[in-house]
């Protein structure tokens, strides 16, 4: 399977399906009654919300909120731009695409545009929607915005004084590869690669 870069327009049909299964269904919808807030820190909150589920019964349900935030694909003479990182949370090195959080009402494009260039020096003259990846829906809002990088150039880096980061340029089979083999595995990365093999595909 092969991609287009640019989305697919909001009135294209083959969109009508999934739209029509993505419809509330009374059967199925939980409704939201009670929300007690449990923790707040500049990341996120977690909150418990008690539910009336589709049945009548009562539930709970521990929800985390987040602004959410971009990442970006970013791909050059066969090779994809991947970060190197430590993340404690996993206790292991990772590779990411760049990436990072949105401040409160911040366009995601330009959230991407900087984190770009915070964490690797580059620039792209255009910055396209291919993705929006939801990380764990059963319990958080959290959603990244992946944008593909087109016509990018190298300038100095300057990643935050917190972030320890090294970038690498990986050839894109073995990106996919690590994919299929589960090596590499953040949500936001699976996402770019695929896009990015099916597009190399063309």
């Amino acid at each position: 399977m092969s991609f287009d870069l640019l989305p697919p327009s909001q009135d294209d049909r083959r969109l009508d399906h999934i739209r029509a299964l993505l419809q509330d269904d009374p059967s199925l919808v939980e409704r939201v009654d009670v929300r007690e807030n449990k923790w707040h820190c500049p990341i996120f909150e977690a909150e418990r919300w008690e539910v009336t589920q589709p049945d009548g019964e009562v539930g709970e349900r521990d929800i985390v909120l987040h602004h959410g935030g971009s990442g970006v694909c970013v791909v050059r003479d066969g090779k994809m731009c991947l970060v190197r990182q430590y993340r404690v949370a996993l206790g292991r090195m990772t590779l990411e695409i760049p990436a990072g959080k949105l401040d409160p009402g911040e366009d995601p494009a330009v959230c991407a545009a900087r984190e770009l260039t915070e964490e690797t020096g580059l620039v792209a003259e255009r910055l396209i929607p291919i993705a929006v990846s939801s990380s764990a829906p059963g319990f958080t809002n959290e959603k990244t915005r992946v944008f593909y990088a087109d016509g990018v150039s190298q300038h100095p880096a300057h990643p935050d004084s917190d972030e320890f980061v090294d970038v690498v340029w990986v050839p894109l089979d073995e990106v996919v590869a690590a994919v299929r083999a589960g090596v590499i595995e953040d949500a936001k990365t699976v996402v770019s690669a695929l896009f990015a093999a099916g597009l190399a595909q063309q």
